[in-house]
């Protein structure tokens, strides 16, 4: 996972795309977890705070920041 400072270089469409990519990622671990198929469920949180971190530079972005 990319930092916050590095995530503000991309363009807003990337960071867009990277963000729906995370989202799927975070429901798939989401279901396995649900079905006890994941080794590890501190993953989940990860996936959880990248796709935080993604959103609020999108966020910043669209603000103009």
């Amino acid at each position: 996972m990319k930092k916050a400072h590095e995530l503000r270089d991309l363009p807003l469409e990337e960071l867009e795309s990277i963000e729906r990519e995370k989202s799927e990622e975070l429901m798939n671990l989401k279901i396995q977890l649900s079905m006890h198929q994941l080794d590890n469920p501190l993953r989940v949180r990860e996936a959880r705070r990248e796709v935080a971190v993604i959103k609020t530079v999108i966020t910043q972005k669209r603000a103009g920041r």
